[in-house]
């Protein structure tokens, strides 16, 4: 068994891109984990680190050469492995190269179970660990990939990094490994903090690396992230109750532009709190990256949080550099808020016309029309309020109006939000106003939902028209593109219909392929339909599986063709309920069905002659025709749960028919009527399941 030290790779360069930072991190690991396995050196645990000037990886347990190995593999038969002759077989050289040898150097010898076999013996020596950790290092360096990141080169060398290497520390315990990539090559030192621990420091082994970082003013991602939230909880605390507003992809953005972090609090001018709160924060958080304070109540306040990569003891100045620095981004916010107040939506949206959502359905103004008209469908099915759809009407009509403001061309993600400040601003009925800033609502899977039933109205029209018109042109989403985000959008339809049950989604599909048609856009209007329902039972069906429905629950369900939310969802949880707590039940009754549709004769109809009837017959007719009435009743009032425990009651007298009842009598009369019969017993499932695909194995 060889010794063990620790190994350390350390990668130093010019400060690297904040945002692919982390991905380099995850693949070293990756990469060197993979390396150490391939060259055959036993390791133990594997931990990374990262800051914006280096990248390392610390392996605990690295053993100091490979084991010596001595291998005998036995082959075939010598009968098999060579001819006549003693010539070599194909059987021989096939296992002669699978084994790394050649077939003349294969060994004969006589087995345990007195047979002659021919065998591959291999011995590789030991290699010292750090000629291949020389290896592995320079080809680590080299296979980090840094997508949508150019690489740099440096100097007159041709190898390539995301940023110029200035450093390489590399050791084998004490014991330097020696690695060269372009002009740079390893030693035993790192390099601290730009100003608080400038220069190189000497890195005695890989335990005392990151105590030796420490002391050179640089912390890992993982302190570095630990000091600034607890920093930033103390001055919440402080200010009793208040919200630092930390977006994650900006938070792990500022983590990485620090190795030595102290959080300052600045403040910007009180009038900029006139300004809509959403296009001062935006240019905070996008362009500063500070991090905005909003007070207990949820309004902002002046304050913002600085993370400075500076001297501490030069906070003062960092503080004031930033406040100067943040009022031009500021005054650009107001500037453009005030100019857009000067036009208003109305004259805004003329304008839309200029733009283009999509070559072949036209602009945005079009689709502003068809939202129109399909916003007012929705609110209309969804309330039977005239006074309602008016108002989702009309906040269609303004809702994309904002996307030629300049306040939305420079802070591309409030668009919906300033046509909400925008509609208030002009006298816009409040519900009005809110519907056009939330109509973008869902924007993901759990986002909320609009808070109002105007607002869901408009949001319906605003992504059922893209998903109708994105298959209408015969450009629905692939495997690899969905640049409308059709599949997001039908997911946020869905998350809405679900509070809208007296919505009928096969209607609006209708009248948003209608719209359109009217715009003289051709197609195959009931071909096109008919994809689009398909489209979404797809979704329903993943829907009702991260909902824990069974697959063979989802399959019965599905046959109906109903595309609804609210009743595909509500049938397919009432049917796999029924199903968990009567089981047994359930299984009996869907071999039934499955038999019973398998012999009906739908020809032959349901009018049955009672005078031919047995006692089984009967009681089964009877059944059914209870059975039928209960589920029409249940279905009406939408009450999935009782149409399903109205089938369960057939399981009785079906069992009872198939034991007394020969179906395919010799006497035509009786074996068509019970055929009837069969096809009222399946006909009473027809509206609510399949209940056959229960007994199909999956």
């Amino acid at each position: 068994m060889a010794d063990t030290r620790d190994f350390l790779l350390e990668i130093g360069c010019e400060e690297m891109p904040s945002a692919p930072l982390m991905k380099a991190q995850e693949q070293l690991g990756k990469l060197v984990a993979k390396g150490l396995d391939e060259a055959g050196l036993a390791h133990g645990e594997l931990r990374t680190l990262s800051s914006p000037r280096r990248l390392a990886v610390i392996v605990s347990d690295c053993a100091t050469a490979t084991e010596e190995v001595h291998e005998v593999v036995r082959g075939p038969k010598c009968a098999i492995a060579f001819d006549a002759d003693g010539n070599p077989t194909k059987a021989a050289e096939g296992f002669a190269r699978k084994n790394g040898t050649t077939a003349d150097a294969l060994v004969r010898r006589v087995d345990t179970d007195g047979n002659e076999y021919v065998f591959a013996e291999r011995e590789q020596a030991s290699v010292s660990a750090v000629e291949l950790l020389s290896t592995l290092s320079e080809q680590t360096i080299a296979n980090i990939q840094w997508p949508n990141y150019r690489s740099q080169r440096w100097g007159s060398e041709h190898q390539t990094f995301v940023r110029p290497i200035r450093w390489i520390c590399a050791l084998l315990g004490s014991e330097v490994i020696p690695v060269s990539y372009a002009d740079v090559k390893s030693s035993n030192t790192t390099r601290g903090h730009r100003v608080l621990g400038a220069g190189e420091h000497v890195v005695a082994d890989p335990a005392s690396y990151e105590g030796v970082l420490e002391k050179a003013f640089v912390m890992g991602e993982q302190r570095r992230a630990e000091t600034i939230r607890a920093e930033i909880a103390r001055i919440e605390s402080e200010r009793g109750g208040a919200r630092v507003d930390t977006p994650k992809a900006v938070f792990d953005e500022v983590v990485n532009l620090c190795e030595w972090p102290t959080v300052i609090v600045g403040t910007f001018d009180e009038e900029f709190l006139a300004v809509p709160h959403e296009i001062i924060v935006e240019a905070m958080l996008k362009h500063q990256r500070y991090f905005p304070i909003y007070a207990a109540d949820g309004s902002l306040t002046r304050e913002f949080v600085i993370v400075s990569n500076a001297d501490p003891a030069v906070s003062d100045t960092v503080r004031a550099g930033n406040e100067r620095v943040v009022r031009p981004r500021l005054d650009d916010a107001k500037f453009f808020y005030d100019e857009d107040l000067k036009v208003g939506l109305d004259a805004f949206r003329e304008r839309l016309s200029q733009v283009v959502f999509q070559k072949k359905l036209g602009t945005v103004l079009q689709k502003s029309e068809r939202m129109e008209v399909l916003a007012r469908e929705v609110a209309l099915e969804a309330s039977d309020d005239a006074a309602v759809a008016e108002d989702a009407a009309r906040a269609a009509h303004l809702a994309k109006a904002d996307l030629v403001s300049q306040a939305v061309v420079e802070f591309t993600s409030q668009q919906g939000v300033m046509g909400g400040y925008y509609a208030k601003a002009q006298g816009e009925k409040d519900v009005v106003a809110e519907a056009i800033s939330e109509h973008y609502r869902p924007r993901f899977a759990g986002d909320e939902l609009p808070s109002s039933l105007v607002g869901k109205a408009v949001a319906v029209a605003d992504k059922l028209d893209t998903i109708c018109g994105m298959f209408a042109i015969d450009e629905p989403p692939t495997g690899s593109a969905d640049p409308f985000a059709v599949r997001r959008s039908a997911i946020g339809v869905i998350a809405m219909l679900r509070t809208m049950p007296s919505v009928s989604l096969r209607s609006l599909i209708a009248r948003a392929l209608d719209s359109f048609a009217e715009q003289g856009i051709e197609f195959d209007r009931n071909e096109v339909a008919a994809k689009v329902a398909l489209f979404f039972a797809g979704r329903l069906v993943a829907i009702a599986r991260d909902e824990a429905v069974s697959p063979d629950t989802i399959e019965a369900v599905q046959a109906v063709q109903v595309i609804d939310p609210v009743e595909f969802l509500s049938r397919a949880h009432a049917l796999e309920d029924a199903r968990n707590n009567a089981r047994e039940l359930f299984e009996d009754l869907a071999t039934a069905h499955a038999r019973a549709a398998h012999l009906a004769d739908a020809e032959l109809g349901t009018e049955i002659d009672e005078s031919l009837l047995g006692d089984a017959e009967q009681s089964l007719l009877d059944a059914c025709s209870d059975g039928a009435k209960r589920v029409q009743e249940a279905l009406l009032a939408r009450d999935y749960a009782s149409a399903t425990a109205a089938l369960a009651d057939l399981r009785t007298p079906i069992d009872r028919f198939f034991e007394d009842v020969l179906v395919m009598d010799e006497n035509e009369r009786l074996r068509e009527n019970r055929l009837r019969l069969l096809n009222r017993f399946v006909a009473v499932f027809g509206d609510v399941a399949d209940i056959g695909a229960l007994s199909r194995k999956k």
